[in-house]
């Protein structure tokens, strides 16, 4: 059976994603277009018509990446928690994340992207946008939730969410890198769980 023209240029996107994550993480802010489109068996032409650009394509890469891992977060925190409990469920989570297969894959990705933006502010601004859209998820995932007598506000979820990051970004990378080998499930919970404090919800926006 014949491919739809829908079918056939979704078939290629995929292959520019995949080939684009290997070729990108090898590479870095050196990755070139052909590379990428010869290991996916097609042209830098397509890549143009599909994703306009080489930043364009690398934004893309990272949308794919994040939407199924923020799918599975919202999977792994049940809408019932109060706020305590459900930040407990998404470190977990986040440490089970360091045994996966693709970890190390993922990690070298990350470390790569990070180096690319360095090197062009424009990409830079394109990835954080990208960043921040899929991060909403996780707002949206913590807004509404109990705490302290109170519902946690947007305002305080965001200001979570980027401190959770940072935490989450420093852990991963030290237990990658074996430079946390006590940092167990546990580990990763009881230190996302104290940044939850009157302090850091704070609604004061001034």
């Amino acid at each position: 059976m014949r491919k739809t023209r829908a079918q056939a240029k979704e078939d290629n996107r995929r292959a520019l994603l995949d080939a684009a994550f290997e070729v990108v993480s090898r590479d870095g802010y050196r990755a070139k277009l052909e590379d990428i489109a010869a290991r996916a068996e097609l042209t830098t032409g397509a890549i143009y018509s599909l994703f306009g650009s080489k930043n364009g394509l690398v934004v893309a890469l990272v949308a794919d990446r994040l939407q199924p891992h923020y799918a599975e977060i919202e999977q792994a925190v049940p809408g019932e928690l109060d706020l305590i409990a459900a930040v407990g469920a998404f470190a977990r989570h986040q440490r089970r994340s360091c045994d996966a297969p693709d970890a190390l894959s993922v990690q070298s990705l990350q470390l790569t992207l990070l180096d690319m933006a360095l090197h062009d502010p424009g990409l830079a601004a394109q990835l954080a946008e990208t960043v921040r859209a899929q991060e909403n998820h996780l707002v949206e995932l913590f807004t509404g939730r109990a705490h302290d007598g109170s519902t946690v506000t947007r305002h305080q979820a965001e200001r979570l969410t980027t401190a959770l990051r940072a935490l989450f970004v420093g852990l991963t990378q030290g237990v990658n890198l074996g430079l946390a080998p006590g940092a167990d499930e546990q580990y990763f919970a009881d230190a996302a769980c104290a940044l939850v404090t009157d302090a850091r919800l704070t609604d004061d926006q001034t």
